[in-house]
C-alpha cells in the first residue's frame, strides 16, 4: 500500500517555486501544502548560484522546490533538507540529479512540454527564411521605400522574392518528438521527407512517409535541413562545413535543437558566401543570441533568442505536468515523470 510522502515528513510541508507556472499548476499545490510563488518572469531573477538558490531555499522554509531556469546544484542540495525536486523542463540539465538521487530525493519534469511549440515556430523560421519575411519587414521599417518610381518598385521586389515549400525535398535530423511533430506539419506542404536518424525504429519513417537516408545525403539532395537531434557528444559539431558545401545553393539550413551541434564558423561561411540560401536559427553556440551577434549582420539569416518553448500554452502544459507529478509523490503514488524511480521504492513507496 503507498505510504503518502508526509508521513515520512511528519507534517506540514512548504513548496518554492520559482518557474513560471499556471494557476492550474498552482491550484494542485496549494490543495497540498502552502506554495511561495516566485516566477522569474515576473522576479526578472535566475539563480544559477547554488549557495544563493539555497539561501532562498532555507529563508522561505520550502521542503519542494519546482524550478525551470534556476540551477539545482550538488551543494544546494546537500545544504538544504527538500524532499522533492521538480525541473519544468525537458531536459532537466538545470538540476544535479545524482546528487538528489544520492541524498533520496524524487526529481519530477516535464517531458515533450514544449515539443508542439517548438514544432510550430521550426515551420515558422522555415517559412519567414524561404519568404524573406523579415527582410521585407526591415526594408518597409528603414522609412527609405517610397516607390517614387517604377524602377524603386521592381528594386524592393526583386530583394525580396522567395521560395515556395510546397513539393520540396525537406531533411530531417532527428527523428524523435519535435522531429516527429515537425514531420506531421510538414506533409501539409507536399514536401519529400528526407530522414537521418540512426537510432529511431523505421516504422516511425513510415509513419510519416519518410525515406532514411545517410547524413550526407540528406544535405546532398535536400532543399531544406531541420536539425531537431539532442547534444551529445556523439552530435557535437556534427554538421561540418563539408556538409554545407555539399547542399544546393537555393537550399535553407533550421536549427532549433542546440548551437553545438553545428560547426558555426562553417555555418556562417556558407551563408555569407552564398553557399546556401539562408538559415532560420532559435540556437545557436552563445545561446540565447544577443544583438551583437554575427548571424544578424546577414540579410538572409532570421534570428530569435532560443524562444522554440516560449509559449503561454507551454507554460500551462509544464505546471500541471510537474504539480500532479508532486500530487502523485506527496501521496505515495507512481508519478509519470520521474527521473529516479529507485529513490521511492527506497523509502517505501511504489
Amino acid at each position: 500500500m503507498p505510504i503518502p510522502l508526509f508521513s515520512w515528513w511528519g507534517g506540514f510541508v512548504k513548496c518554492l517555486v520559482t518557474a513560471a507556472f499556471h494557476e492550474d499548476g498552482l491550484k494542485v499545490l496549494r490543495e497540498l501544502m502552502d506554495v511561495e510563488y516566485r516566477s522569474w518572469r515576473e522576479t526578472r531573477k535566475i539563480y544559477l548560484d547554488g549557495g544563493e538558490l539555497a539561501s532562498l531555499i532555507e529563508n522561505v522554509g520550502a521542503d519542494v522546490l519546482v524550478v525551470e531556469a534556476d540551477f539545482v546544484t550538488m551543494d544546494t542540495i546537500e545544504s538544504c533538507d527538500l524532499k522533492v525536486i521538480a525541473s519544468c523542463r525537458g531536459d532537466p540539465y538545470n538540476v544535479d540529479v545524482a546528487a538528489a538521487t544520492a541524498k533520496g530525493i524524487p526529481v519530477v519534469y516535464a517531458p515533450g512540454r514544449n515539443t508542439v511549440s517548438v514544432a510550430e515556430l521550426t515551420i515558422a523560421l522555415m517559412l519567414a527564411a524561404m519568404r524573406r519575411i523579415v527582410k521585407a519587414d526591415r526594408i518597409l521599417k528603414s522609412g527609405t521605400v517610397k516607390y517614387v518610381s517604377e524602377g524603386e518598385f521592381v528594386d524592393v521586389y526583386n530583394a525580396i522574392v522567395g521560395f515556395e515549400l510546397k513539393g520540396k525535398k525537406v531533411g530531417i535530423i532527428g527523428l524523435g518528438a519535435i522531429g516527429f511533430e515537425v514531420a506531421k506539419r510538414l506533409k501539409a506542404f507536399d514536401v519529400e521527407l528526407l530522414v537521418y536518424d540512426p537510432y529511431v525504429d523505421p516504422k516511425r519513417v513510415k509513419a510519416v512517409d519518410g525515406r532514411m537516408v545517410g547524413l550526407e545525403e540528406l544535405f546532398k539532395e535536400s532543399d531544406v535541413v531541420t536539425v531537431h537531434c539532442k547534444l551529445t557528444p556523439e552530435t557535437a559539431g556534427m554538421i561540418r562545413e563539408e556538409h554545407f558545401a555539399a547542399m544546393k545553393p537555393t537550399a535553407f539550413f533550421v536549427n532549433l535543437a542546440r548551437g553545438g551541434i553545428v560547426d558555426e564558423d562553417a555555418l556562417f561561411k556558407a551563408l555569407k558566401e552564398g553557399w546556401i540560401a539562408g538559415a532560420g536559427l532559435d540556437v545557436v553556440q552563445q545561446d540565447p543570441a544577443q544583438s551583437d551577434n554575427r548571424f544578424l549582420t546577414l540579410d538572409n539569416v532570421v534570428l530569435t533568442p532560443h524562444i522554440g518553448g516560449n509559449t503561454y500554452e507551454v507554460v500551462r502544459r509544464q505546471s500541471v505536468m510537474v504539480a500532479e507529478d508532486i500530487r502523485e509523490v506527496v501521496k505515495g503514488g507512481k508519478p509519470k515523470n520521474i527521473l529516479n524511480p529507485e529513490v521511492l521504492r527506497r523509502s517505501g513507496g511504489n
